[in-house]
């Protein structure tokens, strides 16, 4: 792996370079050969923080929760900014470092795998072919509670299975981050798709029924647009996510009541019984009385 910056380390933050022989049985292993975490870290308020690479022959990740820092690539400086996902590739000569005035919080991971440069490919790989190096996503409780989880595998001696883990853990931060992208480009264009407030409504009216004039209305914008917008976002149809939330919605009430289908049927919304459960099988699989017989063992998990 690249040699990791000599910053002294203070009591708050932390370095954990993966012995080389679990590196050597993750690399092998059929589990985590793809892709496995080298080294990882935690740096708070890193005053002084800086690293200078020359060669680099891993993958390297940094997430920005705080401060700010800087980033030089082939002579061109960057600022990075917290929220901002800093994605630098094997082979890249660059150099990094906080802000004096401001320095930088940051999660951190290298990483390798033959999987490594199809996910950097996914996520960072714009349609130009240009590698885009800073990726702003925002600050996300949920990632920084993932680095936290991928962070745990330093707490293992020496136990494969924790290590394999933590591979997968890291496959689940780059796949989350590939997730936030598309709602972070949008807020980042200024462009007029209040989402929260369409899935407020759709939430709010999940009894009744919404057509795409009602919801395009509801953000100011012409039927072909608002299609058009959301579904760049969600990569979904409007109505469909809408459809997805009344299922959702008549599975938690057949898990939790004894109500008749009918009763279901109509308190999502659905006044004919019968075409609510052809929607429903279209999604999960099975009918609601065949899923509601699941919860007993009644119905086979996976249906005849």
């Amino acid at each position: 792996m690249s040699t990791p910056s000599s910053w002294p380390l203070p009591p708050e933050s932390i370095r954990f370079v993966i012995p080389h022989r679990v590196i050597s049985e993750l690399a092998n292993h059929p589990l985590s050969s793809g892709l496995y975490p080298l080294g990882i870290g935690y740096y708070r308020q890193a005053s002084g923080h800086h690293m200078e690479r020359d060669s680099h022959d891993d993958n390297l990740l940094i997430y920005c929760l705080d401060g700010e820092g800087e980033l030089e690539v082939e002579g061109q400086k960057h600022r990075v900014r917290p929220g901002d996902i800093l994605l630098i590739p094997r082979g890249i000569q660059h150099a990094y470092k906080a802000r004096p005035s401001n320095p930088w919080t940051i999660y951190w991971a290298h990483f390798h795998g033959h999987h490594a440069a199809d996910f950097i490919q996914h996520i960072a790989v714009r349609k130009t072919g240009q590698n885009q190096l800073i990726i702003p996503i925002g600050i996300h409780s949920r990632l920084a509670s993932d680095f936290e989880a991928l962070l745990e595998a330093r707490e293992s001696t020496y136990n494969i299975n924790a290590y394999i883990c933590a591979a997968n853990q890291l496959r689940q931060i780059l796949s989350h981050i590939a997730l936030l992208q598309p709602l972070a480009r949008h807020k980042q264009s200024g462009e007029g798709l209040d989402i929260e407030r369409v899935h407020s409504l759709m939430q709010a009216r999940i009894h009744e029924q919404l057509d795409l004039d009602t919801l395009a209305e509801t953000v100011n914008l012409s039927k072909y647009h608002f299609v058009k917008k959301y579904k760049e976002i969600t990569g979904t149809t409007p109505i469909n996510h809408f459809i997805q939330l009344k299922i959702e919605r008549a599975c938690h009430l057949l898990d939790t009541t004894n109500n008749h289908v009918n009763e279901i049927a109509f308190s999502v919304g659905y006044e004919d019984a019968y075409y609510f459960s052809r929607i429903f099988k279209k999604l999960m699989g099975v009918s609601p009385s065949q899923y509601r017989k699941m919860r007993t063992g009644a119905y086979p998990y996976k249906g005849n």
